[in-house]
């Protein structure tokens, strides 16, 4: 082989390496640009257990996450109560300033309506301005393939 063919070639292995590592590079920013800790921060908060302690945990963290990643402009919290932990939400819970607090400060608060119906509760025995969900496993799952963070304190 002559000079100039040796030459040439070593040359278009040095151009397709280049755009090899090149596409890598830009898969790799791309992957980046749309993973779930791109932008805004998003977070779920299990709550089941029927002990005021970890009611005020659940509450504590997501007060914490929004104070650490500077607001709730800036992160998604969501608490999820179902079982046991339905308590929380009820109209004589000891926690019930808290949770008007943390809604008062962009965090959404879902009881689970399976739960509900299993205990006879109305919306009526419920915390004012919460939400409903159909089921909270059912939400925490659908909120973990959207990229929110699993917590259960």
């Amino acid at each position: 082989m002559n000079r100039t063919a040796d030459l040439r070639s070593r040359s278009l292995i040095r151009i397709t390496l280049i755009s090899l590592l090149t596409l890598a590079f830009l898969s790799i920013t791309a992957a980046e640009a749309n993973s779930p800790t791109a932008g805004k921060q998003k977070m779920v908060i299990q709550v089941s257990d029927n002990s005021p302690g970890k009611w005020n945990l659940a509450l504590n963290n997501a007060r914490n996450a929004q104070n650490a990643l500077g607001g709730a402009d800036n992160v998604d919290v969501e608490i999820v109560v179902y079982g046991p932990g339905i308590g929380m939400l009820e109209m004589d819970s000891e926690t019930g300033n808290r949770v008007a607090n943390a809604l008062d400060q962009g965090v959404k608060i879902v009881a689970c309506e399976n739960t509900m119906r299993a205990r006879d509760l109305t919306k009526g025995d419920m915390l004012p301005d919460i939400g409903y969900v159909p089921a909270g496993v059912i939400e925490i799952m659908k909120q973990q393939q959207q990229g929110y963070t699993y917590i259960r304190p």
